[in-house]
């Protein structure tokens, strides 16, 4: 058992331009937790098994992809280009795993980067946690290259941790030369 003495000691210091933070040993934990089910994630999805990182979902999940030019817009303040619960989710994955996605025959193939896992507040149901990521994407002798940042919300159920909501931020300018989004981030 750890004296309370030790777990209040930050055990890392973070100095941004705005703010200095002090991570304790729990919000190390919570990291390297986010890292683990956020690489785990990455695999399955460049490995296309969709139904298994489904699961990685909690029932009510939303997934989005905020416009280009307004990445900080709420939800039902502008037209998002993803705005997914769990059952427009499944709808996606039946279509990209079927005949239906002609955008996606043959599938893409893709590598993920994430990096820079940070967590940032703690509630007794979860925390929530910021990533960069770099996405390329392979396809009929075109590569894509998606980069930006991932705000997650974690929870955790009897099945373990869970995402229940997560934001992908795309630092393009404009979806050109990819011109869509017909995979998943």
């Amino acid at each position: 058992m750890v004296p309370t003495a030790l777990k209040e000691k930050p055990v890392l210091e973070i100095s941004t331009r705005s703010e200095v933070e002090t991570a304790t040993a729990e919000d190390a934990t919570l990291a390297r937790q986010a890292e683990a089910f956020l690489y785990h994630e990455a695999a399955l999805l460049d490995g296309w098994r969709l139904d298994e990182w489904l699961a990685l979902m909690a029932p009510d999940v939303h997934y989005r992809i905020p416009p280009l030019d307004l990445p900080d817009a709420a939800p039902g303040t502008a037209l998002y280009l993803i705005d997914d619960d769990r059952q427009r989710l499944e709808s996606r994955i039946r279509q990209l795993t079927g005949k239906a996605a002609w955008a996606e025959t043959p599938r893409s193939r893709t590598r993920r980067l994430v990096t820079n896992v940070r967590v940032g507040s703690v509630t007794a149901e979860g925390f929530t946690a910021h990533s960069n990521f770099a996405v390329w994407r392979f396809q009929f002798d075109n590569t894509d290259v998606y980069v930006g940042r991932y705000e997650h919300t974690f929870v955790r159920l009897a099945e373990g941790l869970r995402l229940q909501e997560r934001k992908v931020v795309l630092d393009l300018e404009a979806l050109r030369p990819h011109g869509r989004i017909s995979f998943i981030l």
